[in-house]
C-alpha cells in the first residue's frame, strides 16, 4: 500500500464528496455540488490511497479575509491511520492569513481547539412542517445580485459572491424568494431539495417574523410543506418562532473560528448550509 497524496478534488469527486456525507446522514442537497465548486474551485480536497479517494475536506475562500471549512469525512476503513489529519493540515494551507469558521460535531471540538479553532455559539438544525401557503414572493432574478450580495454581508458579517452568485440562481432543485418593500429588497431566502426533504437557507429579514413568512414563500416555490431550518441560535427569535410552530430540533453544531470572528447581523435568521456557513 502507497502513501497517501493530497490534491484539490475535481467537480465529480465533488459529488463523490457529498455522496460520503449522505451516508453519514448529512443529507446534501440534490445540486450542491455544482453551487459549491462555483464557490471555490480550488477548495476541495481528497487524500488519495493507490490512486483512489479516500478521504476529503473543503476550506472554501470566500474573500481575501475568510474561509469556512467543512465535509471533513474520510471512509470507515480508513480511519485511525492520520490520513484524515494530515489532509486537514494540507488545506488548511489553502486559506492561510484568513480567518476561518467551521461547523463541527460537538463530541470534536476538542480537536478543532488544538488547531486554534474558538467555539463562539452553536448551529442548530430544526425540523417541521409549515402550512402550505401560495406563492406570491417573487423570484430572484439576476438582477437582484447585487442587493442579495449587500444584505447577506450585512447578515452574516461575510463578503461571498461567488458562492451566493450560484446558490441563488433558481434550479429546477433550488428557489430564492424575495422580500420586498418601500425601498426595495429587504430580505430573501433560499429553499432547495435534498437526498431527504427541503432545506431552507440563508433566511434573512428584517425580523424572526419576516423570516418565517419568507421561509414558507421559499418552500412553496418548490411545493413543500416538510423542510429543515438551520438557524444560528435556536433560542433567538426565529428558532422559538420554528419551535413555537411545532418545528423540533435534531442536532446542533458548534460554530467555531480560528481568527476574528466575523459580527453577524439581526437579519441572519438561518444559515445557508453548515459546509459553507
Amino acid at each position: 500500500m502507497t502513501t497517501p497524496s493530497f490534491r484539490v478534488a475535481t467537480l465529480p469527486e465533488i459529488r463523490l464528496m457529498l455522496d460520503w456525507a449522505a451516508d453519514e446522514g448529512w443529507n446534501p442537497g440534490q445540486e450542491d455540488a455544482e453551487a459549491f465548486h462555483a464557490a471555490d474551485p480550488q477548495g476541495f480536497f481528497v487524500a488519495t490511497q493507490d490512486g483512489v479517494p479516500v478521504a476529503a475536506i473543503s476550506v472554501v475562500n470566500h474573500s481575501d479575509d475568510f474561509a469556512f471549512l467543512g465535509l471533513y469525512l474520510c471512509r470507515p476503513a480508513f480511519r485511525g491511520r492520520g490520513i484524515g489529519f494530515a489532509l486537514w493540515n494540507f488545506a488548511l494551507s489553502h486559506s492561510e492569513g484568513r480567518t476561518i469558521g467551521l461547523d463541527g460535531v460537538p463530541d470534536q471540538e476538542a480537536n478543532y481547539a488544538r488547531s486554534g479553532f474558538v467555539l463562539t455559539g452553536r448551529s442548530c438544525r430544526l425540523q417541521g412542517t409549515l402550512a402550505p401557503t401560495e406563492l406570491r414572493a417573487p423570484l430572484a432574478t439576476p438582477d437582484d445580485l447585487a442587493a442579495i450580495i449587500d444584505l447577506d454581508r450585512a447578515a452574516t458579517g461575510v463578503d461571498r459572491p461567488r458562492f451566493l452568485t450560484e446558490w441563488v440562481a433558481n434550479r429546477p432543485t433550488r428557489k430564492t424568494v424575495l422580500l420586498r418593500d418601500a425601498n426595495g429588497i429587504s430580505g430573501f431566502a433560499t429553499a432547495r431539495l435534498c437526498r431527504d426533504g427541503c432545506k431552507i437557507g440563508p433566511v434573512v429579514a428584517p425580523s424572526a417574523a419576516a423570516g418565517l413568512e419568507l421561509a414558507g414563500q421559499a418552500a412553496a416555490a418548490l411545493d413543500q410543506t416538510e423542510v429543515i431550518v438551520d438557524v444560528p441560535d435556536a433560542d433567538g427569535d426565529m428558532g422559538r418562532l420554528l419551535a413555537d410552530s411545532g418545528f423540533a430540533m435534531t442536532f446542533s453544531t458548534a460554530r467555531m473560528y480560528r481568527g476574528p470572528a466575523p459580527v453577524a447581523g439581526p437579519t441572519l435568521q438561518a444559515i445557508a448550509t453548515m459546509e459553507l456557513g
